[in-house]
């Protein structure tokens, strides 16, 4: 089946980038907005964003530096006020100071009522959990409600477009790190090792290449010590790590990397060429598999 593209309208409300971004879909009811902390006050006014709808704050954790994300619903109030509300109450709550931007999810007619938002929340947080891309801090679990098999049907297809504009507003929150598009070209399902025989402190890793980098593959086994000689931005990467891998130098889950040598080097705790080091199963390295990829 041949693969269909999809037209998305951008509209950069301040006219930059970084500021303001509404968004919409082609023959979709949703309307998404990304809205930086700083610009939440200039949102006074639109009536959209007086409306019910789903909301994402997305930051860093001051502690690990990881990517974390608190997901939430806003329904409409006696006042008038919704989903813009909501996210002014965030911004002065101290509790929640970690986020730098927030994402809103609406309807252009206003079509969410308490059950829609209710389910639209528990399956976000769902997804971006078993993503493990954000660290979701959602104290609760969202339910999600009572809804015909109809209205479950049409807020799934709202969940599919809704994936489509997070991605393009620059966060791949919904998308597993190894999860292969329907686009994706075959090399990348491809699996690279590096084997190190050392009865004390033996390195054998495994990962693959994707679009945003190179991912090691939970149940790698890393080198326990770092050199000296090793670059101080992959010690730092290892600190940071550090959590997630233990004690005996295994990788607990799958973690992105930026470049197949980022990983190399992470993995082994010592500089290495990674287009010698990462070998396939049969035994070609990376360098000889990139150099015969397109010519089969």
């Amino acid at each position: 089946m041949s693969i269909r593209g999809k037209s998305i309208n951008l509209f950069l409300m301040d006219g930059d980038p970084i500021g303001r971004i509404k968004c919409t879909l082609a023959n979709w009811t949703g309307v998404a907005y990304k809205i930086p902390r700083t610009e939440i006050d200039k949102c006074k006014g639109r009536d959209d964003l007086t409306q019910s709808g789903v909301y994402f704050l997305f930051g860093a954790s001051e502690e690990t530096g990881d990517a974390v994300v608190y997901i939430g619903q806003a329904g409409v109030r006696k006042n008038g006020e919704g989903i813009l509300y909501r996210l002014q109450e965030h911004k002065r709550n101290p509790d929640k100071d970690y986020w730098t931007e927030a994402v809103v999810f609406t309807t252009s007619n206003n079509s969410f009522g308490p059950t829609e938002i209710s389910y639209l929340e528990n399956r976000f947080c769902s997804l971006a959990i078993a993503a493990k891309r954000y660290v979701v801090k959602n104290g609760n679990d969202p339910t999600l409600g009572n809804i015909t098999e109809e209205k479950e049907s049409e807020l799934e297809e709202f969940l599919d477009y809704a994936k489509i504009v997070m991605g393009t507003l620059g966060h791949k929150i919904f998308e597993p790190l190894t999860e292969k598009s329907s686009n994706a070209d075959i090399s990348d399902s491809v699996t690279f090792e590096i084997k190190k025989d050392d009865k004390k402190d033996g390195v054998w890793a495994k990962g693959v290449r994707t679009s945003e980098g190179f991912v090691l593959l939970k149940g790698s086994k890393l080198k326990s010590t770092l050199a000296p000689s090793l670059r101080e931005t992959i010690k730092v990467l290892r600190t940071r790590h550090a959590n997630k891998i233990d004690n005996n130098g295994i990788l607990l889950e799958d973690l992105l990397l930026r470049s197949p040598n980022e990983a190399a080097n992470f993995a082994l705790g010592y500089p290495i060429n990674a287009l010698t080091a990462w070998v396939t199963i049969d035994g070609k390295t990376l360098k000889e598999f990139e150099s015969n990829e397109g010519n089969d």
